[in-house]
């Protein structure tokens, strides 16, 4: 089959790989209708250090169930799914607890393991990982709402439950990229009745308006802090959602909580320390978020995705077949791209 590998920075390739097989009773073969590029694939498109041996990339994808394993239960050839982008047995601990991304028995997809970004994967755990989705057919105009739960709206919709988001509380969101614009959808589905959407990019922040921000601010440092305080008469929001992941997006996120407020952040991090000192302490600030465990909100937002009250899949503005998508990486990239979409 093909595949997508990245062999350093800038430098993405579809190659001939084996084909992936049953290599143990919990997996399940799926063809790849649809799969994508992440904002986080940029990270190492734009610093992955030269090697020999490529990266199978991609970890966002839904399709069709082709085999599966003796001890998969509940999936029959022909069904398609959805899956999460980690995979996880759904029985340890950690899975019952809602914690799926941090499963005993579970991985991510990609690197030497079959990834997204191909023409199928080989699925481990496959009855924990895939979520079924009845009665919808390949050709779905649904698909591209129902393939940014496989990370980037749970992303979003991670940082907005996990900054605790509510009715009568205030957000700001740091980011216009496909994740701060989840959560804006998040936000909004969750009853903030303020959203201040931190972005410059016009064509990305009127979708956000559409989403439900209710505020655009396009300056950034301590412009940006500035306007969020005036806007706030001086307090700064109870809640906000960094979707960044710089030194930067996480140091506007502590200037422009309200005391007592919370910072969910999911921007994946390019800095090792948090600029968490006595100030913040003093304030009452809380830090949490984390990696999103997509497969415990996929079956909570899959219902709002099928019935048009959330409209993630409207952030797909590019669509690649797999031999392109190394001009998907550079659309993105370059930012004439918000979310690129992958038909094998």
């Amino acid at each position: 089959m093909r595949a997508t590998l990245m062999y350093g920075a800038g430098d993405v390739r579809v190659e001939d790989v084996p084909d992936p097989v049953i290599q143990h009773p919990t997996d399940a073969i799926v063809r790849v209708v649809l799969g994508c590029i992440c904002g986080s694939d940029l990270w190492p498109y734009g610093s992955l250090p030269a090697s020999d041996h490529g990266r199978r990339m991609g970890h966002e994808f839904l399709g069709v169930v082709e085999d599966f394993g003796s001890e998969v239960r509940g999936f029959a050839k022909g069904d398609l799914v959805v899956a999460p982008f980690v995979w996880s047995d759904g029985t340890c601990d950690f899975c019952r607890e809602g914690l799926q991304t941090s499963c005993r028995h579970g991985g991510g997809w990609g690197h030497d393991l079959d990834g997204g970004q191909g023409e199928a994967v080989r699925v481990p755990q496959a009855e924990g990982t895939l979520v079924k989705l009845p009665g919808i057919g390949e050709d779905s105009d649904l698909l591209p709402g129902i393939l940014s739960l496989s990370d980037v709206m749970c992303t979003g919709h991670h940082a907005a439950v996990t900054a605790q988001v509510a009715p009568g509380r205030t957000v700001t969101v740091i980011g216009d990229g496909a994740v701060g614009l989840s959560g804006v959808i998040a936000a909004r589905r969750l009853g903030a009745d303020r959203i201040i959407l931190m972005g410059r990019h016009r064509i990305r922040t009127d979708l956000g308006r559409e989403f439900g921000a209710t505020d655009v601010v396009a300056e950034r440092g301590e412009e940006g802090i500035a306007h969020i305080k005036e806007l706030t008469g001086g307090d700064g929001t109870h809640t906000v959602l960094e979707c960044v992941g710089t030194d930067d997006a996480i140091a506007t996120a502590l200037e422009v909580v309200r005391d007592g407020g919370r910072i969910g952040r999911v921007g994946a991090p390019q800095y090792e320390q948090v600029p968490m000192g006595f100030p913040s302490l003093m304030r009452n600030v809380t830090l949490t978020g984390g990696v999103a465990p997509a497969r415990h909100y996929i079956e909570e937002l899959l219902p709002d995705v099928l019935d048009g009250t959330i409209q993630p899949g409207r952030m797909f503005d590019a669509t690649v077949s797999l031999d392109d998508i190394a001009s998907g990486y550079r659309e993105m990239a370059e930012r004439r791209a918000l979310k690129v979409m992958v038909r094998p």
